[in-house]
């Protein structure tokens, strides 16, 4: 969705999150019939047999049959040990590695360093200002789902 109101722009992103390879997502049942007190409570990180396509293709190891230690540096569940706290997703671990990303990023265009990024605070999704030269706001906000 997005909004314009004179100097403003505000731009609403839903972001859907796949699994990578070996992996998928479940939301845990819910034992009380009520909603998690907080949404990463509820999407479990699962890992998912890959042996067959290992065999087959040889272009993924099985993360579930492979201990970490034998699998080559870089392969593993790095990322989701930067995304999960325990085995869940967690919301404010992907709005804070978004948010580092973005800044990163963000010195790799040095043809936009006239505008001005500010980070926003905010711990359940991704929110961020761009100010340019001319006096324009643009408001970005990212939410993040699974399928």
């Amino acid at each position: 969705a997005w909004s314009v109101q004179e100097n403003t722009i505000t731009y609403r992103l839903l972001v859907v999150l796949q699994p990578p390879h070996g992996h998928s997502f479940s939301m845990e049942p819910d034992t009380t019939e009520q909603l998690p007190a907080r949404p990463q409570q509820g999407i479990h990180v699962l890992l998912e047999c890959m042996c067959s396509r290992e065999q087959l293709l040889g272009d993924t190891l099985c993360f579930l049959h492979h201990p970490d230690n034998k699998l080559p540096r870089g392969h593993g569940s790095d990322l989701l040990r930067t995304l999960c706290t325990d085995s869940f997703l967690d919301v404010d671990k992907i709005a804070s590695w978004v948010q580092v990303l973005l800044r990163s990023a963000w010195k790799l265009f040095p043809h936009l360093q006239h505008c001005q990024l500010r980070v926003l605070p905010s711990s359940q999704n991704c929110r961020f200002q761009l100010k340019t030269a001319s006096g324009i706001d643009i408001y970005t906000e990212m939410t993040f789902a699974v399928q």
